[in-house]
């Protein structure tokens, strides 16, 4: 079974009666209107609104297959079950079905459908704690379903291969945006999840040369024995005021499962980049750099392999290398593949060769996501040559600073400045001095390393993790501005203006379009005064949920590149005597402009070829 019928199976299973969900398409790989995260790093993100209470226009069963990015697994990447990027198989009921049918679903999806032998499969279930009790009815039901009455609690303390279900702390089994139980603040809602893990057996020779080798071997450990393939999240709980937990009205399930991991336990192969979605890449790295996927290059090719597949999607999505944002995670995917190329060869990868591991991710993924294929190809190769370029100019630089600095001042501390400033690998810098006779000790390089990312962690907190947009006064005022700000730019510059992006904190909102030329004072006055205008006005804004062919030929404006279900939520500002702005959009807005303040554009700037960014304030 490949990949794409694998995708394809568990949307149907979804689809078909009684399960009869509705499909709903992937969300941009950049969110919209999220300042708490750079990229989309779960299904759910798109459903936080609805979890929450609000009406989907869907329905209350959905489906999809989302792509995703984890920037903070950057540095993981090199074994065999991490990637940056990934898909994410989920299903939700909002409100609707619980526990019993989705745990019984997904265990007769991976057996009957996907056909793993069940005696492979193991779970783990929410133990419970002084706030909350334990999960007794995921423990039911799974005992129906394996055909035993034994649970193991404590699952950390060990591995019986004859006992199916581990019961864990909140720190494994527990879901919330804010984490654990005790770090939720009170409004949040949360609740046990209960995770799926295929033993891919105890000679697994991961284990034995793993850091863990001498640490008890259980189902939830990161040995390399057990692959997580799904998690069912039952969000039941709103934390209060004065700490207890009370159960929701409405209870809802969020489903995620890999669809690399699951493809992996197919072919019953821990290593996710022997699956058809890597394979074809590995093979391509193999052909131009000469080299086998044996150790020691395996962890190279791995992070080559999964570093331009991110950053495909990445600049398909229209975001360009820079030093900010999205971009800098871009050219820090780009340089770090160049980089493990360098190290597989000993020699500068022509940009021609990355060229073609990119065109191969786009074979890959032609069909599901990338149908312009010619032009994929087109926009992709610009980026690399452009980038590629840049970087080889940098490596040389970096390798004057060792050829400049004298032995006795080249420590850990300057393989990590060199690092830092250069991209170089302490590997490369270490095999360029050992030809000087002189080896650094990678546990001070370490140590320098550990001490830059704990601080990276500090200051960039909230900013590289997953998590979402709150609903606050604010943050709703200025997603209201957004669209009499669109509508705004298209009267003064030209109905071909288009969104790309948004990005809204309490303090500003931030605004992202398609134009070539630098505003204009007259124009940006002329922007400010509609909106103004239409604040003053004090027009109502009013929802409703249509088929996204009837939202169209109303002229609802969308998100540019994004991917909309057959029903969507149209928003309008003003009424049938005087629409100022028509769009799709999930919300949340104001319920009248004149709540708006005054509008105020402070600062404007290009981002690429053909697009502005706007920032304004509401005062």
């Amino acid at each position: 079974m490949i990949s794409s019928q694998l995708r394809n199976l568990y949307i149907d299973f979804f689809i078909q009666k009684p399960k009869s969900h509705k499909l709903i398409p992937p969300s941009s790989l950049i969110p919209k209107d999220d300042p708490t995260t750079l990229f989309t790093g779960s299904g759910m993100q798109q459903l936080v609104p609805f979890l929450k209470g609000t009406a989907h226009p869907m329905g209350k069963r959905l489906v999809d297959c989302q792509p995703c990015f984890r920037a903070e697994d950057i540095t993981e990447i090199g074994d065999d079950r991490h990637t940056t990027f990934f898909e994410m198989l989920g299903n939700w009921s909002l409100g609707d079905y619980f526990k019993k049918e989705q745990l019984y679903w997904f265990y007769d999806f991976l057996t009957d459908k996907v056909g793993l032998d069940p005696n492979k499969l193991y779970v783990t279930v929410f133990e419970g704690n002084k706030d909350v009790p334990g999960d007794k009815e995921s423990i039911k039901i799974w005992q129906q379903l394996f055909k035993t009455q034994i649970l193991a609690k404590r699952g950390i303390d060990g591995f019986n291969k004859n006992i199916k279900i581990y019961s864990y702390d909140a720190t494994k089994n527990w879901w919330s945006r804010s984490g654990a139980p005790d770090n939720m603040p009170a409004g949040e809602i949360g609740g046990p999840d209960s995770e799926v893990f295929y033993d891919f057996g105890e000679n697994l020779k991961s284990h034995e040369n793993s850091r863990f080798k001498d640490k008890p071997c259980h189902v939830n450990c990161d040995c390399g024995r057990f692959l997580e393939i799904g998690n069912s999240v039952f969000m039941e709980y709103e934390k209060q005021a004065d700490g207890s937990f009370k159960p929701l009205p409405a209870k809802n399930v969020d489903f995620g499962g890999g669809l690399e991991r699951i493809a992996a336990a197919k072919k019953g192969n821990p290593d996710i980049f022997k699956t058809d979605l890597f394979w074809p890449i590995i093979e391509v790295i193999d052909s131009i750099t000469g080299k086998r996927y044996v150790d020691p290059n395996k962890e190279s090719m791995r992070v080559i392999a999964d570093h331009l597949k991110a950053a495909v999607f990445m600049i398909l999505q229209d975001v360009e290398p820079s030093n900010k944002a999205q971009g800098y995670i871009l050219r820090r995917l780009l340089r770090r593949a160049a980089i493990k190329a360098r190290h597989l060869t000993g020699l500068m990868t022509p940009i021609k060769d990355f060229q073609l591991v990119a065109h191969k991710v786009i074979d890959i993924y032609e069909k599901p996501y990338f149908s312009q294929k010619e032009k994929a190809i087109k926009q992709v190769d610009q980026i690399l040559e452009i980038e590629m370029s840049k970087f080889a100019k940098t490596l040389d630089k970096g390798l004057k600073e060792i050829q400049k600095t004298s032995l006795e001042k080249i420590d850990a501390k300057f393989a990590f400045d060199l690092f830092q400033t250069y991209g170089f690998p302490f590997e490369i810098t270490n095999e360029l001095l050992v030809k000087k006779g002189k080896i650094l000790s990678r546990l001070e390089f370490q140590a320098e390393f550990d001490k830059h990312q704990q601080l990276s962690r500090t200051t960039s907190k909230g900013m590289f993790k997953g998590g979402l947009a709150d609903h606050s006064q604010k943050i709703t005022q200025y997603h209201t501005a957004t669209h009499l700000l669109h509508a705004a730019l298209r009267k003064v510059l030209g109905n071909q203006v288009q969104q790309v992006g948004s990005n809204i904190t309490g303090e500003r909102l931030r605004f992202d379009f398609t134009h070539s030329d630098k505003l204009t004072d007259e124009q940006i006055t002329e922007i400010e005064k509609i909106v103004g205008k239409q604040i003053e006005n004090n027009l109502k804004i009013s929802f409703q949920n249509m088929p996204l062919s009837e939202a169209q030929k109303k002229g609802a404006l969308a998100f540019f590149g994004q991917k909309y279900p057959e029903t969507v939520k149209v928003y309008t500002i003003g009424d049938k005597d005087g629409m100022f702005s028509v769009e799709v959009c999930a919300g949340p807005h104001v319920d009248f402009t004149g709540v708006l303040g005054n509008f105020k554009i402070i600062k404007q700037e290009a981002i690429g070829a053909g697009k502005r960014r706007i920032y304004a304030v509401l005062n």
